[in-house]
């Protein structure tokens, strides 16, 4: 009978995110692949380097931990443009940290987000912008991700800490669709008159709620804290509240910051990763946290000039 990822959190990620390559793709920009790939080469038997997404991966794993009689809650796949042999580097780099990552796909150029579908991927993360982009596309939740973000905070061992934004991550962006046509009156009083509406989906809603039942399965020896991070506040902030209760999804905490920026406030929070569709408020959190960029919504859009 063939293996199967059925039933478990399935975290596709690009080698950039998972290990600080920018040494070396900044030898591939100055040249080619096979400048890049001889580098690599020359660099089998030396770990790369953690990357920003590595606090976050080693965490998600550790669920796994104790939990033989259920069997795995999460697998983690590399899903990569590098070359194969590239590809050696990082299945070493994550043996020497004790990483039980075992499934890879290297497509040497070419977009991998096609993979995503047979692999039941959940969550892309990837430094691409267009595959992201393509990922999302296909109905998959994707961030493309800082490689030069702060890396997470050593102060939670046993605690995997996500923050996400609400609209365009969480929710879908028809509340920020009315923001940027009509401003922020006209988004207050939409919001108020249907805040008793839940919110239609966004992208992450999935990924929110397998991390809920990551927290509501026996055994282990970790735990889930969640955030949702928004620029949202009152009176808005009861519709959003309202839809996660409809969804029956709990957050641990909740930040309505009104506009300010966000970067501080998940410096204290220290999440493993921040999650928001805005290129601002992903910057302002990469000075202190991990963070990604989900290029999907409307201000993602504008921001892009599309």
């Amino acid at each position: 009978m063939p293996a199967t990822l059925t039933g478990q959190l399935v975290v596709a990620i690009s080698s950039r995110a998972l290990f600080d390559f920018e040494a070396e793709n900044e030898v591939f920009e100055a040249s080619d692949d096979r400048a890049y790939m001889a580098l690599q080469q020359q660099r089998l038997d030396e770990p790369a380097p953690p990357g920003v997404a590595f606090s976050l991966v080693r965490k998600l794993l550790a669920f796994n931990d104790g939990r033989l009689d259920s069997g795995p809650q999460v697998e983690v796949v590399v899903l990569s443009r590098n070359d194969p042999i590239s590809g050696l580097r990082v299945f070493r780099s994550a043996k020497h940290y004790g990483l039980p990552v075992e499934r890879g796909v290297f497509t040497r150029g070419a977009s991998p987000w096609r993979y995503l579908k047979p692999l039941s991927a959940n969550l892309f993360l990837s430094a691409n912008d267009d595959d992201v982009r393509q990922a999302l596309a296909a109905g998959v939740a994707a961030a493309r991700v800082m490689p030069l973000a702060a890396r997470a905070s050593a102060a939670h061992p046993n605690e995997l800490r996500i923050a996400f934004d609400g609209d365009a991550v969480l929710f879908s962006d028809e509340a920020e669709q009315v923001y940027q046509r009509d401003g922020l009156a006209a988004f207050r009083e939409h919001e108020l008159q249907r805040a008793h509406l839940p919110l239609p989906a966004g992208p992450f809603k999935p990924v929110l709620q397998a991390l809920q039942r990551l927290q509501q399965a026996p055994g282990g020896g970790m735990r889930v804290r969640t955030a949702l991070v928004t620029a949202r506040s009152a009176p808005a902030h009861e519709r959003a509240i309202r839809t996660l209760m409809d969804w029956d999804i709990e957050v641990d905490e909740a930040m309505f910051l009104g506009g300010l920026a966000k970067g501080e406030f998940l410096r204290e929070f220290e999440p493993d990763f921040f999650f928001d569709d805005q290129v601002g408020h992903v910057e302002s959190a990469a000075v202190h946290v991990p963070a990604g960029q989900v290029t999907a919504g409307v201000a993602s859009a504008i921001a892009h000039g599309r």
